[in-house]
């Protein structure tokens, strides 16, 4: 028979076991989302649309850039082709240009 002592002791460390486990499984998994592939032939300022164009990343301005599409929520300017998804990442378009 367990003891009491033993009993105690398993209910306070089996948690954290488990949840140390948990936590080196999981980061050795790997991150959960890819990071975006760039296009070979995109530049470092660029990203592939879903067309598989390259269009200019969003970027920080105090007035709208040439060719700038949307102003993000975030304050940020973005090209985007297409409507779908622009600003996605920046808390979704305040104003379309």
């Amino acid at each position: 028979m367990i003891g009491l002592t033993t009993r105690r002791a398993a209910r306070h460390i089996l948690p954290w076991a488990a949840a140390a486990f948990i936590g080196a499984s999981t980061a050795l998994a790997g991150p959960a989302a890819a990071l975006p592939v760039l296009h070979a032939g995109c530049a470092a300022s660029e990203y592939e649309n879903s067309d598989g164009a390259c269009v200019h990343r969003p970027e920080q301005s105090a007035t709208a850039p040439d060719g700038a599409t949307a102003r993000c929520k975030d304050g940020t300017y973005s090209f985007s082709q297409h409507r779908r998804g622009t600003c996605s990442g920046h808390r979704g378009v305040a104003e379309w240009l």
